[in-house]
Parts: C-alpha cells; structure tokens; sequence
C-alpha cells in the first residue's frame, strides 16, 4: 500500500527542509574547513561538541520525542486536548529544569571529563581548549530541550514547516558564527555561533507554537499528576537506555580517535555528516512524517492499516536510498572535494573524508531502514525491544571499532593485495555500519514476530528493481568517473556523474515497471499536459 497523501505531503515538505537544512549544513562545514582545515583546533571543536550533542540526546532528543509523542497523540485522538495540553505544560517544565541542572554539572566538570572520558590521548592543550568551547556549548542543551520539545507538541498536530525549518536556521547561526565570529575569536566564533544557531533553532517555532498551543498557557506547570506523565517517563526510560547506547559509541569513537593522526575526527565527523545530509532527505523525513500516523494506528490496535502504512513508508525509503548509497559510494571524493577543497581544506583531507564516507554510504539502506524501524516500536508503545536491541549493537560496535583501528594499525603502510592501507580511522565507520545492518536485521526480525509480515512480496520486488537498476546505474557512473578528471575538475565529474546515474536509475525503474517511478512520470504528464 502506498503513502498516504497526508504522508506523502508530508514528507514532501520534511525532505524540502532537510534538503534545504543539508545544503546550508555543507556550506556551514565547507566554510568551517576553508578556515580551520582538519587541524587540532577543528579537532577540539568536534569533541567539544559531542556531550552537548549526547545531553541534548538524553534529555530530550529520541527518547522524550518517543515517548511524548504517542501519548500526546493518544489524547489528540480521543478530543481530551485538556489532558494533552496538561501533559504537555508539565513534560515542558520538567524538561527545562533537568536540562538545565545536567548542563549546569557537565560545566562544573568540563575538564575531568574531556581528559577521563572525551580525548584522554590529546595533548594536555588540546584537552584544556576542549573544555573551554564545551562550556559554551552546553548553553546549547536547555535551549535544544526546550525547542524539541515544541518540534514534538508541532508534528503531533501535524504542523511540519516550523518544526522542518529549525534545523536550517541552526545551521544559518552557525555559519554567521563560522564567518563573523571566528575573525575576532578564533575557533571560540564556532561555539558561540552554536548557541546562536540554538536559538534560532528555538525562535522560528515560537509564533506556531503560540497559534497551536493556545490552550497550553501557561506554559510552567509542576503538576506531577498530569494525566499521561508517569506514562511518558515510563515509556521514556528504555529509550534513554537506547539514546545513551548510540552516543555511547560516538563517544568511543571521539576517545579512540584522539589517539590517532590529527585530523582522524575531523574527517569521520565530516564524512558522518554527509552521510547524515542524506539520510535526512531520505529516512528522517519519512520517518517524521509517517510516526504520528503510525503512533495513532496503533493507539487503536489497527494492525492491518499500521502494516500498510509501515509497508508503504520502507518501500519509499528503499527505492531512494538504495541507488543513493551506491551513488554517494562511486562519487565520495568528487563529493568531498566539491564542497571542502578550499583554503586550509587540503586534497589529502578530501581523500580521507571520502574514505569514511564510502564506508559509510555502503550502510545507508540500513541507516534509512533503522530510522523507519525503531519508529514503529515507538508508535507500538514498545520502547523495551529496540532500547535491547540498540544496547546489543552498541557492544558490538564498540567491540569492532577497537578490533579494527588495531588492526589497521598494524598492516602494513603498502596494505594488502598492492591496495594502500587505509588510515585506522576508517576502522571507525565500517564498525558502524556493520553494527547498524545487524541491529536493523534485528528490528525487522523482532516487528515480523509482534504485527505479521510487512511489505510482503511487493516490496521485496521492488527492493530487486531498484537494486538491479541501482546496479547498472553504478557501472555507468563508474565508468563515467574514470573517464573524467577527478582529482582537478572534481566539481564537473560530481555533476556529470550525478546526472548520467539519476537519469539511468530513473530509466531503469521505469522499465522494469516501479510503480513509484510510474506514479511520477504520470504526474508529470499530467502537468505538462494541464499546462498545454
């Protein structure tokens, strides 16, 4: 069964404003790597930012939104909006106060923690400036819980465009910061431009909120018997445990970076976060647009139409991220060097950063999967499944990540095979993309069990088209980026490539009769033929 046209609409406007967030996400990072490079103080800065990023997490991120959002639903549903609101007001108050007492604590002991924990191999220098862009950057936590908040309270109402710009105008402080503050400041103007990037993140939602929220007023409330909030904090609970496993391995990753080459988190971060961009466009925006629906569906025990929507939303998914993943795995050095290659960015950097993100983009159906997956558990009330499953995979990641940076460590410098050894680094992130398609195999296996088959064989067949197409598509960008110029005309060969393989997987899916490929051109006739 297809999206619904509420869904897709949806996810129209979700994946718009990730694409849109995506595109100034790459000028933020390119402006940021013209003026630093992949040098110690970059370095610094990533680490800094990584227990902000795992607090914000914890306190708010997936596991309040998770857990919020199906019982706020709930309420919505049977028109009790007295007890959704009273839940809101109090989860709102709760929030703030505890984001702002661990943020409080994580500045008092910046430094223990940087030196035991975040970069325990860095030189004490680094450590020491770790700590101070850490402290401005934790301001970051209270302002993030607060506006998550308000991203869940919008999307259960189904209002997406405020919510779906706020990463966007995140990212806009940041490169004010990256642009304006670092001539005066030096790598300081990233962290302050963070907390301007907070609050803009916060402000573009306020004047929705206010529109949607009328009856929340007013908005502080310590009323510890709002109907909903015991369930939301109980609901909450394994999902923190699963949020603190995932960071869990970013921090692992952070610490054994820090004994690496300078440079080794700059080019995973970086690498990660392209990865990221596209994950967004292609599994975050659907899977934001479907979980409303999807918590709905199974507030009222709907099995057949939750299948049906779940089925229609992984079928979309895969039939973008599949092609996608082969893409970015063929074009990751035109790519990089595209958007980096400039001022201290040095092509050597470009060559390791593409290393990662290759890595990287050979998980991407898994990412994208893992996105839909887990949402569907939450959806189902059941936190506790993909929480042990998240925790399994963080052992696992953590058990390969060690295994193979050693590893890599002691190849030798000519590799294996007359192939170059990679750096240790890219260790890294084939651990985590090895982690990630056990815990999504996981997932599918543990959700057959608890609501029956889902896709069934329309979507394994359409799984074989665009893998089939996907895979003549990736012979003739191959061939296409070894006939031209990657290393000096870089920018030609990406938009040359990108170009040649869109056009042949979308021919290819045409052929081979995907209904979504179909669906699209008919629309477009359709328009074409309104216009004439």
């Amino acid at each position: 069964m297809a999206l619904s046209r509420n869904v897709r609409i949806a996810s129209l406007i979700l994946a718009a404003s990730f694409l849109l967030s995506a595109l100034l996400g790459m000028v933020r990072q390119a402006i940021i790597g013209a003026a630093f490079g992949a040098g110690a103080d970059l370095d610094a800065f990533y680490a800094a930012y990584r227990i902000p990023e795992m607090l914000f997490t914890l306190v708010v991120g997936g596991a309040l939104g998770s857990a919020f959002i199906p019982v706020f639903s709930r309420f919505w549903g049977q028109d009790d909006q007295t007890s959704a609101w009273r839940l809101a007001r109090a989860v709102l108050t709760y929030v703030t106060l505890v984001a702002t007492v661990v943020a409080g604590l994580a500045i008092l002991i910046a430094p223990l923690i940087t030196a035991t924990i975040l970069i325990p191999q860095a030189p004490a220098a680094q450590q020491a400036l770790t700590s101070d862009l850490m402290r401005i950057i934790l301001l970051t936590v209270v302002i993030f819980s607060l506006s998550g908040l308000m991203m869940g309270i919008l999307n259960a109402n189904h209002h997406f465009v405020a919510p779906a710009l706020a990463p966007s105008l995140n990212n806009i402080g940041m490169i004010v910061g990256a642009v304006f503050l670092t001539r005066a400041m030096g790598v300081y103007g990233l962290a302050w431009g963070a907390v301007l990037g907070a609050l803009l993140h916060f402000g573009v939602q306020l004047p929705a909120l206010s529109r949607v929220a009328s009856a929340m007023r007013p908005f502080v409330s310590f009323d510890w018997h709002a109907p909903g909030l015991r369930e939301v904090l109980i609901l909450m609970i394994p999902r923190l445990i699963g949020s603190a496993a995932v960071q869990i391995n970013f921090v692992v990753n952070t610490a054994l970076a820090s004994g690496l080459e300078t440079g080794s988190l700059t080019w995973i971060t970086v690498a990660f976060s392209l990865m990221f961009v596209t994950l967004g466009v292609i599994g975050q925006s659907v899977g934001t647009a479907i979980f409303p629906t999807l918590s709905r569906l199974g507030a009222k025990d709907d099995l057949s139409d939750f299948r049906a929507a779940l089925s229609g939303a992984l079928q979309n998914v895969l039939f973008t991220a599949i092609p996608a993943g082969v893409g970015v795995f063929l074009m990751a050095y035109p790519l990089v060097a595209t958007i980096y290659q400039r001022g201290e960015w040095s092509s050597f950097d470009s060559e390791q950063t593409a290393a990662a993100l290759a890595i990287f983009a050979i998980g991407l159906p898994a990412f994208a999967l893992q996105e839909i997956l887990a949402r569907a558990f939450f959806a189902l009330r059941d936190t506790l499944t993909p929480v042990i499953v998240a925790v399994v995979g963080m052992l696992i990641n953590v058990a390969l990540s060690l295994t193979l940076v050693a590893f890599i460590q002691t190849m030798p410098s000519s590799g294996l095979g007359g192939i170059a050894a990679p750096k240790p680094f890219v260790g890294l992130a084939l651990a985590n993309v090895i982690a990630t398609y056990l815990e999504t195999a996981a997932l599918w296996l543990f959700l057959r069990r608890r609501i029956g088959v889902v896709g069934g064989g329309n979507m394994w067949s359409g799984v074989l088209r665009a893998s089939v197409a996907a895979a003549v598509m990736g012979g003739i960008v191959y061939a296409v980026r070894n006939t031209l110029p990657t290393t000096e005309r870089y920018t030609v060969t990406l938009l040359i490539g990108g170009g040649v393989g869109s056009v042949v997987y979308g021919a290819g899916m045409f052929l081979l009769g995907a209904p979504e490929m179909q669906r699209l051109v008919g629309v477009v006739l359709r328009r074409r033929g309104n216009r004439g």
